[in-house]
């Protein structure tokens, strides 16, 4: 059996009941993106496989060097993004704040967040790894600046550190652990003995057991539920020795490029067809139930296994069984119904299980040969570097259209990968990044050469890509993915390379060459930078902050005949009273992680259609709620006024600011007053309402938006053949998709995001049934309960006991409501539109001089 790494209890003895009916049987798993280096780096450490428990919320310092532990390749990265951002909360009791430092070629999400980020090439990591090893465990001083400025604050920091590595590099991730071990992380920001069981990849094995294919030596094969032809550097080899092989099987759920090989598939349940259990991390089991019945005539995988083992029982009667004898004797429970009840209602069964015994072993002699062959790493050449990008990831759900058309939250390009870029490089070819690549969204193929082999690709110029080095993101090149994700980008998992230990994500003494040949890439936002934009992004330094919580802040000011008032208190608006409800958000640009989550809740909760690739090109998307990205800048300010096209100038090595944007609800509603039919209108509990039926597609309201947060149905979405298979509503299969709750909109209307008033008219219904005043619990909006990060806070503004009374700590005035949180800022404050949603001022934990950067070095990213 072949699988991904399995943390399922029940799945784990099912294969086993399975295994026993043949004499050679070997169960080999493996993970797209591989932590080989990280497990096996413990074995040698702590003398276990373990992949460690992180409590990143309990770090000052974070060192991140090529790990893009918020983004695409975090194990965890919903944990790590709500972890992160609980470090990040700032308040009136909490002054204090975590300090990022990220050292990387690819611009991540990670990057992005960072306080201070330096660029590097995938090469020069182990120089990085192997300098904060001489300053923290060898206390030899390092003569690179960037080391010793981060080294200091792991020092101050002490157990209250962590350091991460990206790099699938035993010797790498050796010399992180001595260094992690050194300044006490394990005592607090990291724990090896609760480790986490969602990787157990072990590429050697994979290595071995394709050797072992390719050779012929095995019988028989079956794949569960992976599909290694695509996702595997061999998938090539693991192809062409399927036809030789006797027996072959799949259970994935559709002909993929692996089951469309095999002999015979044997289609699993969807998951949410499914009964499952899961153990992610010692003492953390959860249970997994169907929602619906099944669709096709396809039979869940265990239940399989199990007949095929000769074990004739309903694997749903099989998991209680399983929890009967192997978890109820670790708990104190004795009625096992009440027990299973009760895990079903909470989602989560906590044991406390005893910590696995762990023994730190000197690695003193593996340390310093790990110095040894690190100190003479080659770092001339161009190198490619590739990655998992936050949207469509490892290419499982590259068949899921609202992941295609959702924005790379860095690049924001959709609906195809390509290289990355410096605009630097892109600029010794002659093509300049703002003239000829943004207002078109039209850019090059370039040929590119590895080894004896080479391709043709779109490249994108990327601020902040390290000189020297590009990116590539896996999950694209699907070839039997579904009618959706075919044929889509380049498949980058045949160019990683084994060096017979681990898989390897860099690739060095890549050569490219740029071609004439055109190429259009989708993106959702060509604007750069927040340079001259101090009225949309406000932000400060914690030093400033700690002085003054209302550091940063642009509040505008009104000249009338008694003076400068605050913007909007001076209005022809006689603003409105609510008598019951007054809805409102604050969003919390320090908490933000720019991943997106929101964007794909949002457009599954109200039936948002994909629009496709072209249309995109057209700027016709209809996301409701988009995550726009800021870069800084190193042009003179005040220069933007003579030239504005310098406000797209980002700099070499920009710092980032996400901002969720979204219908701002405006109390002084602009599209309200210039909508000839009414369809616009404002409700009595501060929405600003959209009767579909009625608009007639003027669009006047779209032009009189200041945040362009309205959307035009220019097409039947739901139902045009010419938008064939990317919609999923296009099939009866497809139309399961949709919400009931939520109007399918048509053709010629206007439409925009409602606070889900769906969501609101039902915590309305259920308070009114139980006759009580409705709560915060009762009404949570898409976007508000999936956001990992806890960035967005809504409620009843009318509710002084509401979670978004006290985080804006509002006061009620005569035309409404305001914020008295010093960091609380409105988006375009001085049009006087008066938005129901507040943001928190950006802060960012680095030092108040302007110039650091070029004091210290010249990958200290600039101010905005």
């Amino acid at each position: 059996i072949v699988s991904n790494t399995v943390s399922s209890p029940s799945t784990k003895k099912a294969i086993d009941l399975f295994s026993r009916k043949f004499a050679e049987f070997v169960h080999i798993q493996y993970d797209q993106i591989s932590c080989n280096a990280i497990l096996e780096a413990h074995l040698r450490v702590f003398g276990k496989r373990v992949y460690p428990s992180y409590s990143i919320d309990k770090a000052k310092t974070i060192i991140s060097i090529a790990s893009d532990f918020i983004g695409g390749d975090g194990v965890d990265h919903v944990a790590n993004n709500r972890q992160f951002a609980a470090g990040r909360k700032l308040g009136d009791n909490k002054k204090e704040m975590s300090r990022l430092y990220s050292f990387e070629s690819n611009f991540s999400i990670t990057g992005a967040n960072a306080d201070y980020r330096f660029r590097i090439k995938p090469s020069e990591e182990a120089k990085i790894i192997t300098g904060f090893y001489k300053e923290i465990v060898l206390g030899l001083p390092s003569d690179d600046k960037r080391i010793t400025k981060a080294s200091n604050d792991l020092k101050k920091s002490g157990k209250n550190s962590l350091i991460l590595a990206g790099a699938n590099d035993i010797d790498i991730q050796i010399l992180v652990a001595s260094i992690n071990h050194a300044l006490g992380a394990y005592e607090t920001t990291i724990d090896a003995s609760r480790p986490t069981f969602t990787r157990a990849g072990n590429d050697k094995k994979l290595y071995d057991f394709i050797g072992n294919l390719e050779a012929g030596k095995y019988d028989g094969i079956l794949f569960y539920n992976c599909n290694p032809v695509y996702d595997h550097p061999a998938g090539g080899i693991i192809a062409s020795a399927l036809s030789k092989i006797k027996f072959s099987l799949s259970t994935s759920d559709r002909n993929d490029e692996t089951a469309s090989l095999c002999k015979y598939v044997a289609p699993d349940n969807h998951y949410l067809e499914s009964w499952n259990d899961f153990n992610l991390s010692l003492g953390e089991y959860t249970l997994s139930q169907p929602t619906i019945s099944n669709l096709f005539n396809s039979r869940q995988a265990q239940q399989s296994f199990l007949n095929w083992a000769g074990v004739y029982i309903n694997y749903y009667e099989f998991i209680r069984e399983n929890w009967r004898e192997d978890l109820m004797p670790k708990t104190r429970v004795s009625d096992f119904n009440k027990l299973w009840d009760q895990s079903l209602h909470d989602g989560v069964l906590y044991i406390d299980e005893p910590a696995l015994d762990l023994t730190y072993n000197d690695l003193s002699g593996d340390a310093h040969d790990a110095l040894e062959k690190l100190k003479t790493e080659n770092t001339e050449g161009l190198e490619l570097r590739i990655y998992k990008n936050g949207s469509v990831g490892t290419g499982i759900q590259a068949n899921n259209p609202w992941l295609q058309e959702m924005p790379d939250p860095i690049t924001k390009a959709c609906w195809d990968n390509y290289i990355t870029v410096s605009p630097a490089k892109a600029k010794e070819w002659g093509i300049d990044f703002h003239k000829d690549i943004l207002p078109k969204m039209e850019t090059r193929l370039i040929k590119v050469s590895i080894g004896g082999e080479s391709f043709k690709i779109p490249f994108l110029p990327q601020p902040g890509q390290a000189e020297g080095s590009m990116g590539l993101a896996l999950g694209y090149g699907r070839s039997k993915a579904g009618k959706v994700g075919n044929n889509i980008g380049f498949n980058a998992y045949p160019l990683l390379k084994f060096d017979g230990t681990n898989i390897k994500y860099s690739i060095r003494n890549v050569k490219i060459e740029p071609t004439d040949e055109v190429y259009q890439i989708a993106q959702t936002q060509t604007a750069q930078t927040y340079m001259g934009r101090d009225f949309v992004i406000q932000e400060t330094n914690l030093k400033s902050y700690q002085k003054d919580p209302s550091a940063g802040r642009h509040s505008p000011k009104i000249s009338t005949s008694e003076g400068f008032k605050k913007a909007y208190s001076v209005s022809l608006w006689k603003g409105h009273k609510y008598a019951n409800h007054h809805w409102g958000m604050a969003i919390d640009l320090n908490s933000c992680t720019g991943c997106g989550t929101c964007m794909i809740s949002c457009q599954t909760e109200n039936n948002i259609p994909v629009v496709g690739k072209q249309e995109v090109l057209n700027r016709r998307e209809m996301h409701w709620l988009r995550i726009d990205r800021y870069y800084s800048s190193n042009e003179p300010e005040g220069d933007y006024f003579k030239d504005q096209k310098i406000l797209e100038k980002a700099s070499e090595n920009p710092e980032v600011t996400f901002q969720p944007m979204m219908c701002q609800q405006c109390n002084n509603a602009p599209c309200e007053t210039v909508c000839p039919v009414a369809a616009t209108t404002h409700s009595s509990e501060g929405l600003n309402q959209m009767t579909y039926n009625r608009c007639i597609g003027t669009r006047y309201c779209a032009n009189n938006c200041p945040y362009k947060v309205r959307r035009f149905n220019w097409f039947k979405y739901h139902d045009n053949e010419q938008f064939g298979d990317n919609l999923p509503m296009n099939n009866d299969l497809g139309k399961m998709v949709l919400n009931p709750d939520v109007t399918v909109r048509a053709r010629g209307v206007m439409e925009k995001c409602t606070f889900c008033v769906q969501t609101i008219q039902a915590g309305k219904l259920k308070a009114r049934r139980e006759k009580r005043r409705l709560i915060d619990d009762d009404v949570k909006v898409a976007c508000v309960k999936s956001c990992p990060s806890d960035a967005m806070v809504f409620g009843d503004m009318k509710d002084p006991n509401s979670k978004i009374s006290k985080a804006l700590k509002i006061a009620s005035l005569e035309k409404g409501v305001e914020a008295q949180e010093p960091r609380a800022f409105h988006v375009l404050e001085e049009l006087r539109v008066m938005p129901n949603v507040w943001y928190l001022t950006k802060v960012r934990n680095k030092e108040e001089t302007k110039n650091e950067s070029h004091a210290q070095h010249a990958d200290l990213p600039a101010h905005g």
